[in-house]
């Protein structure tokens, strides 16, 4: 009977000793996190600094250490190797091709007809290089091509055939898809509150169309890879902006983009009122509803951006949340959801 009290005793400190653990374990993580939403936040000025830490006009690409200039012309038409034609669309032709060992891609006008897009685009690739952006590594002006980096997992139009390659089905879990969906609202915060001001992502009439106009990185990040249509919005001086001269259709497009006037209207572009960055952040949840997929968990997630997700759908532009207020509920909602997974008995508080 004596040996019952003894027994009590020695259980304890196990018990205690797994408390003190998983209380290291809710610091180790909450660190981990810190320093992740830290990494995402960065300092004012070398948050959106180029990825390589190179000064402008200048890259680092792969292995090497240094710092090389933007390749010219002449750099390009002797070093640069073509391979194969790996995309197409209106403004131009894209092939894989080789620079000193590196895959790289190259970019080339295919309709004179749009060589103001292609130089628009050029000029954009110069001005935001960033980490949000991919990588500038040379230009031709006067042959309409750009030379970029390369990412062998291709457009975001892919991720879910990505996330299903045995290599990478380690990422296919709520967490990691919702950091995919943080990369690209960052995007949109970067480009609205860009180097050369707010900046409207105009290539975005249909879901595919945007995934198409970002890249996924191979340590899994997003990057905004296509800028032929970004348009300036200066709200002080009444400068707003039509995407296109066309009439778009269908739920994916803010309400301010379709034409307002009924069918029994034709369409004139004349009369179509013009519009702001808030166009941008209509499309966020349906973006973001790709990101999150189907995967375990990613229903919660859902259900914690309910009320954000809602309010960007409102059909006034200017009740609309801003880009940075739907980033910081984002990060918000991961924190809470990796606590939970930490200390599952958290959930009555979230």
């Amino acid at each position: 009977m004596e040996k019952k009290p003894h027994s009590a005793k020695r259980e304890s400190p196990p018990r205690e000793a797994a408390a003190a653990l998983l209380v290291l374990l809710v610091l180790l993580l909450n660190a981990l996190l810190y320093l992740y939403l830290s990494e995402l936040r960065g300092s004012p000025g070398r948050a959106e600094a180029e990825p390589s830490l190179c000064p402008f006009g200048y890259f680092r690409l792969g292995s090497v250490r240094n710092c090389s200039p933007w390749l010219s012309c002449e750099a390009i038409n002797r070093e640069v190797r073509k391979l194969k034609c790996v995309g197409e669309g209106a403004v131009k032709k894209v092939f894989l091709s080789e620079w000193k060992e590196n895959k790289v891609v190259l970019s080339q006008l295919t309709n004179t007809e749009l060589k103001e897009d292609f130089l628009h685009g050029l000029k954009m690739l110069k001005a935001l290089q960033s980490r949000h952006v991919v990588r500038l590594l040379g230009y031709c002006e006067k042959q309409f091509t750009i030379l970029t980096e390369y990412h062998p997992l291709g457009s975001l139009r892919g991720l879910n055939e990505t996330l299903h390659i045995p290599k990478y089905k380690g990422m296919n879990t709520w967490h990691r898809r919702l950091m995919l969906a943080i990369d690209y609202v960052s995007i949109i915060r970067y480009l609205h509150s860009s180097p050369l001001g707010t900046l409207v992502m105009c290539d975005s009439n249909d879901l595919d169309k945007v995934l198409s106009q970002y890249l996924l990185t191979s340590d899994f990040h997003v990057l905004v890879n296509d800028l032929d249509a970004l348009p300036l919005v200066n709200k002080s001086s009444g400068r707003l902006v039509k995407c296109g001269h066309r009439e778009l259709r269908g739920e994916f497009v803010a309400p301010e983009q379709r034409w307002p006037y009924g069918e029994d209207v034709p369409f004139d572009d004349d009369l179509m009122p013009p519009y702001d960055e808030k166009t941008d952040i209509w499309k966020i949840p349906d973006v973001s509803n790709f990101f999150l997929g189907h995967v375990e968990g990613s229903d919660i997630v859902r259900l914690h951006l309910f009320d954000i997700h809602a309010a960007c759908k409102r059909k006034d532009p200017a009740k609309r949340p801003s880009a940075q207020e739907i980033l910081d509920t984002y990060r918000k909602v991961l924190t809470l959801l990796i606590r939970e997974v930490a200390m599952p008995g958290t959930r009555e508080m979230l």
